[in-house]
């Protein structure tokens, strides 16, 4: 019989590319949200699903949107207000989570507020499970290869646009209210904030690309996922100067879909350089439409998970829980990839 999985947030942008891909790979969605009107539509147009209408605000409906689910992905944000209760939900159940969250106070707060426990009853917590946050720790992972330890991390986003979804801008807002007007910088092994402005600078992403300007520290998930596994001091992010000003501008319009698979024209280049002695390694993904990519990424996060193909329990990033380069090789239907030899 084939497992169950509840998606929490199914009718969301996202969500609804997840409630996709757990289809075309053989699992059984169980959408949910508290949305019911719009849980129902999308049971409409997928002949078959079990909507379940459920609040964070309201753990009992929580647990019966989880019954019989043999894991959880999360796809609602803000995350500030949705993981803890979720996660409390999964632990309940005794089921896997995970989430594609990108907000960094809200990854930091999953392995703050669960590491103990979810070590403690074996269970599995996997947040960021997603383009950001996720695909960066993984291709970081693959490009460490046999060290043990860097110096330096730098993952650089190339976007050829960034059209924000309607998930994207209130999670952003929540962050925003968050920090007070500072912003997040991983150095000297640990997250401290910032007063000032991020630096301009120029990134040399792999040919035909080249040298492009970048926002530099434009912080993102990676700086949590990163070194809550890999002993480097310094993790930095970067995004392409017209990536920023897309998901900046308020009046930017939301991805409109392109093909059969409602992917954006988007395209995307995450180019991951580690550092150590001097020495550096490389690793590259190039794909298409960064909330359609996260799906597989989730995807394959559970199908691991159910199946037993994880390193270690409790409160992990994908890079730390999943072997990354096998990983990332079975998403190459999704991504082209570099890595290291």
């Amino acid at each position: 019989m084939a497992s169950k999985v509840a998606v929490f947030g199914a009718y969301g942008h996202t969500g609804r590319f997840v409630v996709a891909q757990l289809r075309e790979r053989g699992f059984v969605p169980v959408p949910s949200g508290r949305d019911t009107a719009k849980l129902r539509e999308l049971a409409a147009s997928h002949q078959g699903l079990d909507a379940r209408p459920a609040s964070v605000g309201d753990p009992a409906s929580l647990d019966r949107a989880l019954a019989g689910a043999e894991a959880v992905i999360n796809c609602a944000g803000p995350f500030a207000t949705t993981a803890a209760p979720v996660i409390e939900a999964a632990l309940r159940a005794g089921i896997p989570y995970v989430d594609v969250a990108a907000e960094i106070e809200a990854n930091v707060d999953t392995f703050a507020h669960f590491t103990d426990r979810a070590r403690a009853a074996g269970a599995v917590i996997v947040p960021a499970m997603a383009f950001y946050g996720g695909l960066g720790d993984l291709l970081a992972t693959a490009a460490m290869g046999d060290w043990t330890a860097a110096d330096e991390a730098h993952i650089a986003y190339a976007l050829s646009s960034w059209h924000p979804t309607a998930g994207t801008r209130a999670t952003s807002a929540v962050s925003r209210q968050r920090r007070n007007g500072r912003r997040f910088v991983h150095t000297n092994g640990r997250l401290e904030y910032r007063h000032d402005d991020p630096p301009n600078l120029k990134w040399p992403f792999p040919d035909p690309m080249g040298t492009r300007a970048v926002i530099g520290e434009f912080t993102m998930a990676d700086v949590v996922t990163v070194p809550s596994h890999l002993s480097i001091p310094e993790v930095r992010t970067y995004m392409t100067v017209e990536a920023a000003r897309d998901v900046l501008a308020p009046d930017t319009p939301a991805p409109a879909a392109v093909d059969e698979q409602g992917r954006s024209a988007q395209t995307f280049l995450v180019d991951v350089v580690v550092r150590a002695g001097g020495v550096e390694r490389r690793a590259v993904a190039e794909g298409q439409d960064i909330y359609a990519v996260t799906a597989p990424l989730a995807v394959e996060a559970v199908d691991r998970i159910l199946t037993g193909r994880t390193s270690t329990a409790g409160v992990a990033s994908a890079g730390e829980i999943f072997d990354a380069p096998d990983f990332l090789h079975s998403l190459s239907p999704h991504l082209s990839l570099q890595l290291p030899r």
